[in-house]
């Protein structure tokens, strides 16, 4: 397996510069095998359903099972929600900034796949920023949901991709719903999605007994940046809902609204994860299995500890908080990228989805 290098967490110009060489060094270094743990074209360790931490790129190949590969294809659909409909975000909420853009609806896309069968309670992925890698999910679904290969097949999850209400960062109706250190994300996708998808009456017409799973371990979330931070507060604050996280570049930063009323017990927004608080190392461990990403070139990886917005130290605090407390977690850092780059993606989400769905009967 290969691990991270674990360079200092003050990731100021000389110190980055050092880790950088150094981190590169260590992977050409492992592209020789060593006991027939080798590295593939997109850096990856070939074992795809290992624990630990991984280092991928510089350079980056689409996974074939990402692509169209003609296999038999699921069902589309696709629907508006009103956002003043909405019991839990209405898009009216004081700490609102009134400068930033609300929207009326938000969309929800669903894919099906050709796998699932009418009247079987489906496994679902819940994706925030809608529609964003939605086509890798779906063309994942198509392939590795028939896989000759038991270790590489994906159960037959419904696809659930949620828009966001709008706009980014402070005073945003995104920001409210993602970077909140709450359980109401949870509860929204809960409460109100979820019933609206299974009572949506063209995917009824075309799946009369459709229905999905309560059961959490069969309910996986996923997003990237703050939609990243928003997966592992879902499964952090509804353990009981949701349980299998997948966060790329998550915000995992001070991002959270000085106005919210949350600030009075986290502070630092998510931040509290792995620093301040350390909610992870001082709570009780709790049911959930967890991926992480970073990019080496993330966001504000040059920024000192007190700004609390380095996401590279964020992450990377939060993937040696998971391995300390014993959570099944892995973390991958991408050489040679930025926030959130499709490249990555492209890369890696069919080892990350073949690896969240691990032992899914078992649980």
């Amino acid at each position: 397996m290969i691990s991270i290098l674990r360079c200092t967490d003050r990731f100021v110009s000389h110190a980055h510069a050092i880790c950088t060489v150094a981190l590169v060094a260590m992977l050409l270094a492992a592209a020789t095998p060593t006991n027939g743990q080798g590295i593939n074209d997109s850096g990856m360790n070939n074992d795809p359903t290992g624990n630990g931490d991984f280092v991928v790129g510089p350079q980056y190949n689409i996974d074939p099972d990402l692509t169209d590969r003609g296999n038999p294809k699921g069902k589309s659909f696709e629907f508006k929600m009103k956002l003043a409909d909405s019991q839990i975000f209405r898009g009216d909420d004081a700490t609102l900034n009134p400068r930033k853009k609300v929207r009326t609806h938000r969309r929800i896309f669903v894919y099906v796949p050709a796998a699932y069968r009418d009247g079987t309670p489906a496994p679902l992925l819940v994706m925030h920023d809608a529609p964003n890698r939605l086509d890798l999910v779906q063309h994942a679904l198509d392939n590795l949901t028939i896989s000759d290969n038991p270790q590489r097949r994906l159960p037959a999850f419904v696809v659930i991709a949620v828009e966001n209400g709008g706009d980014d960062s402070y005073g945003s109706q995104r920001g409210l719903e993602y970077d909140t250190m709450s359980d109401r994300l949870a509860r929204f996708i809960n409460d109100e999605v979820l019933p609206a998808v299974s009572s949506n009456l063209a995917l009824r017409k075309a799946y009369p007994n459709f229905r999905l799973t309560n059961d959490p371990w069969q309910r996986a979330v996923m997003g990237c940046s703050s939609g990243g931070a928003a997966a592992l507060t879902m499964g952090w604050f509804r353990p009981d809902l949701f349980r299998r996280l997948i966060t790329y570049s998550g915000t995992f930063v001070d991002q959270q609204n000085p106005k919210a009323a949350e600030e009075q017990d986290y502070p630092l927004g998510a931040w509290e994860y792995h620093s301040g608080l350390k909610l992870i190392e001082n709570s009780e461990k709790k049911p959930l299995r967890i991926f992480t990403h970073v990019a080496e070139h993330d966001l504000r990886h040059n920024d000192s500890e007190d700004t609390y917005h380095n996401w590279v130290m964020a992450n990377r605090r939060t993937a040696a908080a998971l391995k300390a407390k014993g959570y099944d977690y892995r973390f991958v850092f991408s050489l040679g990228s930025k926030h959130c780059q499709r490249k990555v993606f492209e890369a890696t989400l069919a080892d990350t989805l073949v690896w969240m769905w691990q032992d899914n009967d078992d649980e």
